[in-house]
């Protein structure tokens, strides 16, 4: 049985993290933490290396350097063995939802499934993968469906379920809203937050989304400069004198953000100890 854990001790924690490919480094002496129970939210410019930092943490890319825990257990170098143990606990819907194309919704949400947990009945087998589909708001009648006859709300809710077959204590997302429109990806920030809620999910949030970012992230890391520059809630972040930081949650888009936030959503938030921002 896991160890339990307080509230503010990161789930995730990175140290001294660097990413090269080739002569092009992306990440350098990189440091992250990401507290249980929190929705964080991490954006960054095009090329500082968003998804290359989350396929760090989940294994998919070897760093040049630096340290990554998760649930306070290492893991670069680590056993394939030892790596699946671990990796069975957390989630991941990427870019677009990653679907299997020659398999059904049903199908797909059974893979991690029957990885982990081989010899499982397929009645069982149907049974999860039928509460999975449903408790992502798609209807029943989805999962003998192909991705190919979904639309691409449902395909990212299709991802999401796979995402979460195992029930995992950390979901991460990439990009979840990239390409929906303003009501669907509303609707999937409000799916997210609810799942988060119920289940006690850590959620690593990749977007560009203000809307996103404003509605449901309880923090924000901000990557420039090949690192974290700053991390916290948004107010705290727009307090910093960073050029960048300012132009993109100050502009006018990022008014706009704030505009539907104060006219459309509840006070409220978790308890924070200010903004940190790298020298």
């Amino acid at each position: 049985m896991a160890a339990r854990r307080s509230h503010d001790d990161p789930i995730v924690r990175v140290r001294g993290l660097s990413n090269a490919f080739g002569d092009a480094v992306i990440h350098e002496n990189l440091d992250l933490d990401v507290r249980q129970g929190e929705i964080l939210g991490v954006v960054g410019g095009s090329g500082t290396g968003k998804s290359v930092l989350m396929r760090s943490i989940i294994g998919l890319q070897v760093p040049t350097a630096g340290e990554i825990r998760v649930f306070d257990l290492p893991t670069i170098g680590r056993e394939e063995g030892d790596m699946a143990e671990i990796s069975k606990r957390w989630g991941v819907l990427f870019q677009g939802g990653a679907l299997f194309s020659t398999l059904t919704v049903a199908e797909n949400v059974q893979v991690p499934l029957k990885e982990f947990y081989r010899g499982l009945d397929q009645a069982l087998l149907d049974q999860i993968s039928s509460f999975k589909v449903v408790m992502t708001g798609l209807p029943v009648d989805a999962g003998p469906k192909y991705p190919a006859e979904l639309s691409g709300g449902m395909k990212k809710r299709a991802g999401l379920a796979r995402a979460l077959a195992l029930d995992p204590d950390l979901l991460f997302l990439d990009e979840p809203t990239a390409g929906l429109d303003p009501i669907g990806a509303a609707a999937f920030d409000e799916l997210t937050r609810s799942l988060q809620k119920t289940l006690g999910l850590t959620v690593f949030l990749i977007t560009h989304d203000l809307d996103t970012l404003y509605a449901i992230c309880d923090r924000v890391a901000v990557l420039a400069d090949k690192r974290v520059i700053a991390i916290g809630t948004i107010d705290e972040l727009l307090a910093t004198d960073h050029p960048w930081i300012a132009e993109y949650f100050g502009g006018p888009r990022g008014r706009a953000a704030i505009a539907s936030k104060d006219r459309g959503t509840q006070s409220g938030g978790t308890e924070t100890s200010g903004a940190r921002v790298e020298s």
